[in-house]
């Protein structure tokens, strides 16, 4: 950025903090909450659908099938168990295989969650899954994906380690028949936490 560029950013803050002061605002900063060391987190789930679903398309499911049913291939993303002892957010990882799957532009991928409000609201409860599960049935998906996420927390080294592992399956609704499985791992130290 040029310095004159710099100069007007610095006029416009400069105004903006002091007409915030003078009308009696009170302006609070808000920083981003760190996240514990070592837990899963967004960035994990983004990696993890991404490469999952990449190997998965990579093995030609999409061609055979979509040859077979003259169509496209639908997808719903099914129940994701969460069998660590932490609070994973399935609902976010759900998205991110969906987004994962549209944006391969190689299958159709019909909504997993009926309620709207408990995506947003990053809720992983009961009802959610069984939104999931009737809404497979109904909206005329060929495939469901489901799966796990687990984890162990290794404390014989110097540094802990916890170990993620998740587990994905795709089934063919019409037969049950197991289209697909794949399994990826990740290691993260855990570190001391630096946010006191």
């Amino acid at each position: 950025m040029k310095h004159r560029e710099w100069v007007k950013a610095a006029i416009v803050l400069a105004a903006l903090f002091l007409s915030g002061c003078s009308s009696g605002e009170k302006i609070t900063w808000v920083y981003p909450v760190k996240e514990n060391p070592g837990a899963w987190n967004d960035s994990d789930s983004r990696q993890i659908a991404d490469e999952m679903i990449h190997d998965s398309l990579a093995t030609g499911w999409t061609e055979r099938y979509g040859l077979s049913l003259r169509k496209v291939p639908v997808v719903v993303i099914g129940n994701i168990h969460n069998f660590s002892h932490e609070h994973i957010n399935t609902n976010r990882f759900v998205y991110d295989l969906e987004r994962s799957l549209v944006n391969s532009g190689r299958v159709n991928v019909v909504a997993s969650l009926g309620d709207q409000s408990d995506r947003q609201a990053g809720k992983d409860s009961k009802s959610a899954e069984a939104a999931r599960d009737e809404m497979g049935s109904d909206a005329g998906a060929d495939f469901k994906l489901i799966g796990s996420i687990n984890a162990r927390v290794d404390a014989s080294h110097s540094v802990p380690v916890r170990y993620y592992q998740v587990e994905l399956t795709l089934l063919r609704l019409a037969d049950n028949r197991v289209v697909w499985t794949g399994e990826k791992k990740i290691r993260k130290e855990i570190g001391p936490d630096k946010s006191h």
